[in-house]
């Protein structure tokens, strides 16, 4: 088995409901986003993928999010956009740009800080 992985930033702000129900104020991070691809074999270039067409595809991603309120955001609303959240919709929003690509999409890690990720691992 064979792993690409590749690592952006994006600035964003969101606030936050808490486990006890409480609204965070509203702040930002510089979010960390790395991501994963594995199959296993390489095409006949001896590539798993090309790191460019990964990093395109993540960018068209993070665009979206990249120095926005994430609370305003329609793939957000009704969901607390919490790094476990930014991390499944990445995921799902580069899974689908996967679609017919000889990988998978295998991990998506959010960093909020330097010592603080999430990971969000798709279902196969």
């Amino acid at each position: 088995m064979f792993e690409v992985t590749i690592i952006k930033s994006f600035s964003a702000a969101h606030s936050l409901f808490t486990a006890e129900g409480d609204s965070e104020k509203l702040h930002g991070h510089n979010f960390k986003v790395e991501v994963t691809v594995v199959a296993p074999s390489l095409n006949r270039n001896g590539l798993l993928m090309d790191f460019r067409d990964l990093k395109k595809h993540l960018n068209d991603v993070l665009d979206k999010m990249d120095h926005r309120h994430l609370n305003d955001l329609d793939c957000f609303a009704g969901r607390n956009p919490s790094a476990e959240h930014i991390a499944q919709q990445i995921g799902h929003e580069l899974a689908g740009k996967l679609k017919g690509a000889p990988v998978r999409l295998s991990r998506v890690k959010v960093w909020e800080s330097r010592d603080a990720f999430v990971s969000y691992i798709p279902e196969e």
